[in-house]
């Protein structure tokens, strides 16, 4: 087993993970964007088995954690509904991370005074209020990679602001942020023509 390189930090890793998960349980907040690509070249017809890589991004202590665990469930049902199964010798191997970045964005309003003048020329009206927003953000990566090339064939992402909410139901936060990733996979297991996938 690998120690880690700090105290506390597989604790710092994991309340990481939990928080990303977070973000798309907050229903009042803005719907996280989500991309995808997929290598062109590579034949998915003859990917019809998956695995998990032995150590994925989330896991920084040497052992498999809960969110870990949450998430490949998350995962392995969402390739399973696209009649892929799950095997000790798969054709594809998936890995995983999440990260969270402290972020500051300028915005603007319309001033609560009282406005006056033509198109916006008054004296006492027609501006804007700026101010600074400090905020979290989240993401979490998925990696689908060819187990015998080695090469990566297809990759999602997510990224959405993180709330300071107390997430109560956090596998059903991960499950909804898996899901909104794998919305972006176009294939099913043995078929090499791709499938229309969701637009956002």
């Amino acid at each position: 087993m690998r120690s880690s390189s700090a105290p506390g930090k597989p604790l710092r890793c994991v309340a990481a993970l939990l928080v990303v998960s977070g973000w798309l349980l907050q229903g009042c907040q803005s719907a996280p964007d989500v991309r995808s690509d997929y290598d062109k070249s590579a034949d998915f017809a003859k990917y019809r088995t998956f695995g998990f890589v032995d150590r994925p991004g989330t896991d920084q202590a040497g052992y498999s954690s809960i969110v870990t665990q949450d998430i490949e469930a998350a995962i392995s049902a969402e390739m399973e509904k696209r009649g892929y199964t799950r095997s000790e010798n798969p054709d594809l191997l998936i890995n995983f991370s999440g990260k969270l970045q402290k972020m500051q964005d300028v915005r603007s309003s319309p001033s609560a005074g009282p406005y006056y003048g033509y198109r916006g020329y008054g004296a006492w009206g027609g501006y804007n209020e700026v101010y600074t927003v400090n905020y979290t953000e989240g993401t979490l990566n998925v990696d689908v990679v060819d187990a015998k090339k080695k090469q990566m064939v297809w990759g999602g992402v997510g990224v959405g602001e993180v709330t300071k909410q107390h997430m109560e139901d956090r596998q059903a936060a991960l499950q909804k942020a898996v899901a909104d990733i794998f919305a972006k996979y176009p294939f099913r297991a043995g078929e090499g023509v791709p499938i229309k996938t969701a637009e956002k």
